[in-house]
């Protein structure tokens, strides 16, 4: 099982401070917040992991995180040209990923205190071709991702509506995936959405359309650590997270 981490994008709500540096190196509590993805990661036992990062910053990240030794992971890094969406970031692991392998992908800003193991081992027990998403219950979800469950089959999701008026469920669809090699032929027939980029819950429903994407709902606290509000919240929950 291998690990990527999408760490590229602007972070225009945390503007002015993302003109200073990516987002994913702001700092949460001790750390950037980078770190804590790798480290959910370590834990989960995964260890060898891309990042995929802007050119901008680039330099930032190897200076910081260098081999990932020094972390207890193996980092391998791959350059987001320009802003072109979650899913043209994710197509770039392609070739990092090896045929037969799975892998976890986290977008850099998501943080939680969830061990990732056993959701892990539930994908493994998956057939080939498939996929799975994490959920979390939360107060407004009209702000994300909503999933619509499967009315024969209550393990699945039937379809992800983003951003709905009226959410027809109270989860919200976290940056956390779990995919095979196959991802890569899925988001090759994806066309890119109105604002000229390449949705991951685009992806996501042709997955789930063909009834091949799973779920499992998160139990511990998480956060998309993308406001101001939410990355001061972070840092107060993480702050002694890593050792």
């Amino acid at each position: 099982m291998k690990g990527v981490i999408l760490a590229g994008g602007t972070g225009t709500r945390l503007y002015p401070l993302t003109r200073l540096m990516n987002k994913h190196l702001l700092p949460v509590g001790k750390y950037p917040m980078v770190c804590y993805g790798i480290e959910r990661l370590r834990q989960g036992g995964i260890t060898d992991i891309l990042l995929v990062i802007s050119k901008q910053s680039a330099g930032q990240y190897t200076d910081f995180l260098g081999s990932g030794a020094e972390f207890g992971v193996s980092l391998t890094y791959k350059i987001q040209e320009a802003a072109g969406g979650i899913a043209e970031a994710l197509e770039l692991a392609e070739g990092f990923i090896l045929p037969g392998e799975r892998f976890v992908v986290l977008l850099g800003d998501n943080l939680f205190k969830d061990s990732l193991e056993p959701y892990v081992k539930s994908y493994l027990q998956q057939p080939a071709g498939t996929a799975k998403v994490l959920l979390k219950p939360v107060e407004d979800a009209r702000r994300y991702g909503v999933p619509v469950f499967d009315s024969a089959d209550a393990s699945l999701i039937a379809y992800i509506e983003e951003k709905p008026e009226q959410p027809k469920t109270k989860f919200c669809v976290t940056g956390i995936y779990m995919y095979d090699e196959a991802v890569f032929d899925i988001i090759r027939r994806i066309s890119p959405s109105r604002r000229g980029e390449l949705e991951i819950t685009d992806v996501n429903n042709l997955y789930a359309v063909e009834r091949k994407l799973s779920y499992d709902v998160l139990q511990g606290w998480w956060s998309d650590a993308g406001t101001f509000q939410s990355l001061r919240e972070a840092g107060d929950k993480l702050r002694d997270t890593l050792p």
